[in-house]
């Protein structure tokens, strides 16, 4: 079984700086430094994101923003159907017991004190 290789973040940002340059294809470098593909590919998105004590890619740092909302929206969209679907159960159950949300404490009709307010 091999060995887990290490890479420092200064080799990472190398690797993906020669990539971005243009100077060498994913295949040569893949190759050249005996890497999958997958891995490069994980570290150019970890640069882009600034991992490697570069400056984020502007396009890439919107990018995850805009997943984290994305996220966020799915979970609130989510709750706020669950909470909509428990209202409708709460108050179908209230009507089929003859209770009512509304009631004014002495009879069905308002006192004039009231009927001031």
């Amino acid at each position: 079984m091999k060995d887990k290789r290490n890479f420092s973040p200064e080799f990472k940002q190398q690797v993906v700086e020669e990539l971005l340059s243009g100077m060498s294809r994913p295949a040569q470098l893949c190759r050249r430094y005996s890497i999958v593909p997958s891995l490069l590919a994980h570290w150019q998105k970890q640069y882009s994101l600034g991992k490697f004590n570069n400056e984020p890619v502007k396009e890439a740092a919107m990018q995850d923003r805009i997943e984290k909302l994305e996220r966020l929206v799915g979970k609130l969209t989510l709750e706020n159907e669950f909470l909509k679907k428990a209202l409708q159960h709460t108050s179908n159950h209230h009507e089929r017991n003859g209770s009512s949300s509304r009631t004014t404490g002495n009879g069905s009709r308002p006192s004039a004190e009231d009927a001031s307010l």
